[in-house]
């Protein structure tokens, strides 16, 4: 019977399961992810190479003037070495790991989960995902809160193919038009997108589309010169005045 029991768990019938339970499920990125990994035995002992913990996200990929859905891995961790798990046995394992600067925030269509896998030789690997509301960090929520401000409306928010990032494949993008204010009638548009360094310091570059106005600006518009780039750092020391440096700097640019 020992022996039935091994060949099914090899299938995954009667196997070991795991489930990861999070200390908290909102964090900012940077912040430290506690839990613990609960394991429960199957009808047969099975050793376990090692156990460890993924982090990815969502992102679209546009190609043939299609959208799909791709995710990235943002960071993986090794929880524990090999060990055996008793049938039946339950066993908790506590882990802790910091959330990655540049995890991208839960907003829009983007998702973040964490996986955790038990890595069994020949044997299907029992799996579980958990998934993760990441907050803005204090800096980045005060820029989209001025963004608001000057009378802009969020459009969108996407995390797009980028091959030119510096580390994932994907950049966030925080699509925003504005509705009143001072650039109502100006600007179609303006792009942020975020380069954290650190919970309380970022790069942001924001990408400031013109609206078009006579036939010099149309040709400008269809050949994309209408839209200016530029690239700004951060601190939580600018949170105070972030609304008057954002109007000064969008307006240069008008």
């Amino acid at each position: 019977m020992s022996l039935f029991h091994k060949m099914l768990a090899s299938i995954g019938i009667g196997a070991a399961k795991v489930d990861t339970k999070l200390l908290s499920e909102r964090l900012m990125a940077g912040d430290e992810v506690e839990g613990v990994i609960e394991i429960t035995g199957g009808q047969v002992a099975q050793a376990i190479d090692h156990i460890y913990l993924s982090l990815y996200a969502t992102y679209t990929v546009e190609a043939n003037d299609r959208k799909t859905t791709s995710h990235a891995l943002i960071g993986k961790w090794k929880v524990t070495e090999q060990l055996t798990i008793g049938a039946n046995e339950k066993r908790s394992i506590p882990f802790r790991f910091t959330l990655p600067i540049d995890t991208p925030i839960s907003v829009g269509k983007t998702k973040v989960w964490l996986h955790t896998g038990l890595d069994i030789k020949q044997a299907v690997d029992p799996t579980d995902n958990d998934y993760i509301r990441v907050e803005p960090i204090p800096i980045m929520m005060a820029l989209l809160s001025s963004m608001e401000t000057l009378g802009f409306r969020l459009r969108e928010v996407e995390c797009k193919k980028a091959s030119w990032h510096h580390r994932l494949p994907f950049v966030q993008e925080f699509e925003y038009v504005p509705k009143s204010g001072p650039f109502r009638g100006k600007l179609d548009e303006v792009e942020v997108i975020f380069f954290p360094l650190s919970k309380t310091e970022v790069d942001a570059l924001l990408q400031i589309d013109r609206r078009a106005r006579g036939i010099g600006s149309l040709f400008a518009e269809a050949l994309d010169l209408d839209e200016s780039y530029v690239r700004i750092r951060l601190t939580t020391a600018d949170i105070p005045n972030l609304s008057r440096k954002l109007t000064q700097l969008i307006q240069s640019y008008c």
